[in-house]
Parts: C-alpha cells; structure tokens; sequence
C-alpha cells in the first residue's frame, strides 16, 4: 500500500513538472514530432483571381500613395513557407489596390497615372515586406481587397487578395475622404471572392497614431 501511494505521488510530481515546463514555454517536442506542429501551425493561403487591374513592371518602393489621401496604412505581410513555416528571405511581394475613391491607377478615373497604390517590396531577414499606403477605397461590385503577388527566385508562387473586417471599414469610412463616398454596396459576405477563401486572408488591422498598421502572414508553397 505504500508502494502504491510512493508511485502514484511520483506520477503527480512528475505531471505537475511537464505542466510547469509547458506554461514556462520550455518543453519541446523533437524530432518528427516538432516538424509534425510546424506543419499544423502555417497554412497555405488561399490563390485568388489576380483581377483585371494587375500592370507589370510595378516600382520597387514602399511608399505606393504618391500624395494621395486616406487614412494611412503600414501594410507588413510576413511570406513564409507553408510546409515548414521558415520565412523567405528575399522574397518580392507585389500589390496593388484602389485609392480612397474606389479609383486604379492606369484605368477609368485613374488612367491619367499608371503608378499611384501599386508598388513591390523585398522581404527582410524575417520574411516581412512592408508598405506605406492608405486605407483601400470601395468601388462597385466589390468588397475591400488589396491585391498580392509574391514573387520567390522570379517565379509567381502566390496570387491573391487581401480583406478587412467589415466592422474596421465601416469605422475608417466613417471620416473623410471616405465618408464622401457612403453606401458601398458589397460587403464582405456578399463578395463572391472573399466566399472563396477569403476569411484566411483577414488582415489584422491595429490603431497607430493617426493610422493604422495592418499584418498577416502569407504560407506559400515555393
């Protein structure tokens, strides 16, 4: 009998030893084990249409509003590869979305530019590319959506769309220049690209100053 209680005491101490080290982050799974939760903790982001907007040969910079209005936009999109969740260095993310009036650059009210919004990065050592932008103006037919190439050793290996919680549009429309233009007729669930994948390409919009600063991360298959 006491046998018994000696070994159930032990199995007590040591479970309360595997919790401790878990919560302290510092129990680890080796082997296949590890490569097996990097595996389940990236994920492939959905291809998209590339849309009738895209114009190659986009400029390498980070600041894409050449003056025009809108609340400001930090955009950092991390490339990381899906199948092992390592980010890629070097990696050439291209985007391109409407101004705060809904208009591209290149097309319809937009034609007279063929560079405003548009722009590419590199990706740093953390496999972040980041943009100085605005907010994503609506234009009909289509909820809110930034546009993303990704470019890795000169192949497209990612085309996509990027979107925002409706509950964040309806507050940055609430000012000017947005508010000029009320009444956007598609939101999210009823835009028929974001139903096709759309919620795992969300980005995470956070207050900064006078702006916003937006992340996600990117899971593409090189």
């Amino acid at each position: 009998m006491t046998d018994l209680i000696t070994r159930r005491n032990a199995l007590v101490k040591a479970g309360s030893l595997v919790a401790a080290l878990a919560a302290a982050g510092r129990w680890r799974f080796g082997g296949a084990g590890e490569a097996q939760a990097a595996s389940v903790a990236c994920v492939l982001t959905p291809e998209m249409t590339e849309g009738p907007y895209y114009i190659a040969g986009e400029k390498l910079r980070r600041n894409i509003t050449e003056g025009r209005p809108g609340a400001p936009l930090t955009l950092k999109l991390k490339v990381v590869d899906a199948s092992t969740c390592r980010p890629i260095k070097n990696a050439a993310v291209d985007i391109w979305h409407a101004d705060a009036g809904g208009a591209y650059s290149g097309f319809g009210s937009g034609a007279s530019s063929r560079t405003f919004m548009r722009g590419i990065q590199k990706t740093d050592a953390n496999g972040v590319a980041t943009f100085q932008t605005v907010y994503p103006g609506w234009y009909m037919g289509r909820t809110v959506h930034i546009h993303v190439k990704v470019h890795v050793g000169g192949d497209v290996v990612h085309t996509g769309q990027l979107f925002f919680a409706d509950s964040v549009t309806d507050a940055v429309y609430r000012k000017t220049p947005y508010s000029n233009r009320p009444n956007r007729d598609v939101r999210n669930p009823q835009d028929n690209i974001y139903l096709d994948g759309g919620s795992k390409s969300i980005v995470k919009i956070a207050k900064s100053g006078k702006g916003y600063t937006g992340t996600l991360t990117v899971g593409v298959r090189r």
